[in-house]
């Protein structure tokens, strides 16, 4: 069975022909699916919509948010209810395309357990288009996942991948990424991008340094998450090494000044080395200390939070998952 996860935030005009749309798909090719549409605080009546769309159709299901908590969080909940044995993602804005859903599944079919979309040709205005490609770029760099399109949302799991990675905050354009650092595989197939016909891109220019600082984090996740000390104790060393030769250099300066006569030297009290020196030793003191104290959060407190609060559930199987 196929799971649709979509996340719903003010698209009450696109939510009836994107269930047209995934239902006229499925039955062509004879897919057992549900759709979980997730209303992340939408304002314009999209959450009488879902209630109409599930009053019509039992595979639909919706999730209602008490406020807007974010694309992370709709996802954390879509996934959790989610009851099939391949979930998608897409955009509720019409712009990601439902008959797309067979090529995902053929490339599933070669063993993959993440398949990515790539938005090759895109109908979007250029500074989306430009950062975009440095982010990709960047990310694959970084952590060894090159895919071209990280932030497509459109995209492909086999449900046991989500089972195992959490996101929180806005590492959903990360789950890729996640999901390779713990060995399963992905790949990812060229999709139709279709140009918006309804209402705005929820996201702006704060969207780039946003993706940035998670893509530290991910990075961080992806190859320190179990041993934290190894990231921030390197660097506190290295910085502690930089002090400790600094003053060393200086011990020998002042015993030069002072043993050496004729030798014209500034005082030490003048020379910016020395609070340089000091600052290293004592950012480098800290960084491991730091580093220590992220070790003990790791072994003790690595306890999954739920990111979101419910306001209500509808569709027949709301309750079934336990």
């Amino acid at each position: 069975m196929l799971t649709f996860v979509i996340p719903v935030y003010n698209e009450v005009e696109s939510l009836q022909a994107l269930h047209q749309e995934i239902c006229e798909v499925s039955a062509a090719n004879q897919y057992e699916m549900e759709l979980i549409l997730i209303d992340d605080g939408s304002k314009d009546g999209s959450w009488d919509e879902i209630k109409r769309l599930a009053a019509a159709d039992p595979r639909v299901r919706g999730i209602r948010f008490r406020r807007n908590f974010g694309k992370a969080a709709a996802l954390s909940a879509g996934f959790e209810a989610a009851q099939g044995d391949y979930v998608f993602t897409l955009d509720a804005d019409l712009q990601d395309d439902p008959h797309e859903i067979p090529r995902f599944l053929a490339e599933m079919d070669k063993g993959f357990d993440v398949v990515s979309g790539w938005k090759q040709v895109r109908h979007d205005p250029w500074h989306k288009v430009g950062p975009s490609r440095v982010f990709n770029w960047l990310v694959g760099q970084l952590t060894g996942v090159k895919l071209h399109d990280h932030n497509c949302g459109f995209k492909c799991y086999r449900r046991e991948v989500l089972e195992e990675v959490r996101i929180y905050g806005e590492l959903h354009r990360f789950i890729p990424v996640l999901a390779a650092s713990k060995g399963w595989g992905v790949s990812e197939v060229i999709v139709n991008h279709r140009a918006r016909q309804f209402g705005r891109s929820k996201y702006g220019v704060s969207r780039i340094i946003k993706g940035f600082l998670d893509l530290l984090t991910v990075y961080f996740l992806t190859g320190f998450k179990e041993r934290p000390q190894h990231l921030l104790g390197t660097l506190g060393i290295l910085s502690f090494f930089l002090g400790g030769l600094g003053l060393t250099y200086l011990a020998v300066y002042w015993v030069v000044k002072e043993l050496v006569p004729g030798w014209q030297l500034e005082d030490l009290h003048n020379r910016p080395a020395v609070i340089y020196s000091m600052g290293l030793l004592l950012l480098g003191a800290q960084l491991i200390s730091m580093g220590f104290l992220a070790e003990l959060i790791t072994a003790y407190y690595g306890k999954n939070v739920m990111q979101y609060s419910v306001k209500e559930r509808i569709g027949p199987r709301a309750t079934d998952k336990t």
